[in-house]
């Protein structure tokens, strides 16, 4: 979870849907949504990014740090958290994907 600047997650989510995620879509290509809290530790968000392993990641990450867009954009956001965190979450489960679930909680 991402630590925001107290009274500057509006901010923080406004400048990412705006900029950030044009930025990074077309190179991040799979996202799976941005969340924040409505309990508990306030002032937290985290957006995930699907990948089909940490190798696809590590590609997709460098691409993005190369996109002279990115490192100009990326202290403008900055200005608004106040602790960052990253993670990989892996799915050792081949027969369960995300899109499957989801389509199960639709039916």
């Amino acid at each position: 979870m991402n630590r925001i600047k107290s009274g500057r997650l509006a901010c923080c989510l406004k400048l990412v849907r705006q900029e950030g995620l044009a930025i990074q879509q077309p190179i991040l290509a799979n996202p799976i949504g941005c969340f924040t809290t409505e309990t508990g530790t306030l002032n937290q968000g985290n957006h995930l990014w699907g990948y089909s392993d940490f190798e696809h990641r590590m590609r997709r990450r460098k691409i993005l740090a190369e996109d002279t867009r990115w490192p100009a954009f990326f202290p403008r956001l900055t200005q608004n958290i106040a602790g960052l965190a990253t993670g990989f979450f892996a799915n050792e489960r081949e027969e369960f994907r995300m899109n499957d679930a989801v389509t199960k909680l639709r039916v």
